[in-house]
């Protein structure tokens, strides 16, 4: 079940199905699709309700499916990943406790990954002769590097907060990741919305420049009384 909140600046979004540590299910997907594809506000706080964040694809369904059905469903995690990477609004994930599998991906799909001090990570589908299908061959390497990269998806350990932190894999850790996106949330919505865009553009490194100095000018044009105050 997915649970959706909405605020004047924060979309607060949870997984709640506690009891299965938020494993997600395909109406799930569909439904954490469509609460984060089409928030209004700035900033989406993506959280797991109980002593989970996510532990990723329920195997209950993956246990049924045969090879044509797990591969459509390893494309439908991909796009609901795809969905958050490319969300106008910022989107945050509070890790608070367990993250695993595809709870992990769809973690590192969001902008800002958050951590409390009590969160653990691990990637341990190779322990049951698979691997985390909805991009954690993809971006995991980009965000932590190839060598934690392989060595967490490899030998399937469990990483705490710290750890998490030094590979780049969280961004900070809080006792209270909310903090952060109320934070964000503070700042101009189309400032966050371009900056987004031009962290995330994967174009040649002239184009990047171009399109930075474009966005920027459009920027300043718009809120130059704002800037202009700035100097009194």
């Amino acid at each position: 079940m997915i649970r959706v909140s909405d605020g004047s600046e924060i979309r607060t979004v949870t997984l709640d199905r506690p009891k299965s540590r938020n494993a997600l299910t395909q109406q799930d997907l569909n439904d954490l699709a469509e609460a984060v594809g089409n928030a209004d506000q700035a900033v989406v706080y993506l959280h797991g309700e109980g002593t989970a964040f996510c532990a990723g694809a329920d195997l209950d369904v993956v246990a049924g499916l045969e090879q044509e059905s797990a591969t459509a469903f390893a494309e439908h995690g991909q796009h609901v990943a795809d969905t958050i990477e490319r969300a106008e609004s910022i989107v945050v994930a509070g890790i608070d406790g367990f993250a695993r599998g595809g709870g992990v991906e769809l973690a590192l799909a969001c902008d800002v990954r958050v951590a409390t001090p009590d969160a653990t990570f691990a990637e341990p589908g190779v322990g049951l002769g698979i691997f985390g299908a909805w991009g954690g061959t993809v971006r995991l390497p980009g965000i932590v590097g190839m060598g934690d990269a392989l060595d967490l998806a490899l030998s399937g350990r469990v990483v705490d907060a710290d750890d998490a932190l030094r590979m780049g894999l969280v961004s900070r850790i809080a006792d209270d990741p909310r903090t952060v996106a109320e934070e964000i949330a503070q700042n101009t919505p189309d400032a966050l919305s371009v900056v987004k865009n031009r962290v995330r553009d994967r174009s040649s490194a002239d184009v990047q420049a171009e399109r930075e100095a474009e966005a920027f000018g459009t920027l300043v044009a718009k809120h130059a009384e704002n800037i202009a105050a700035q100097r009194d």
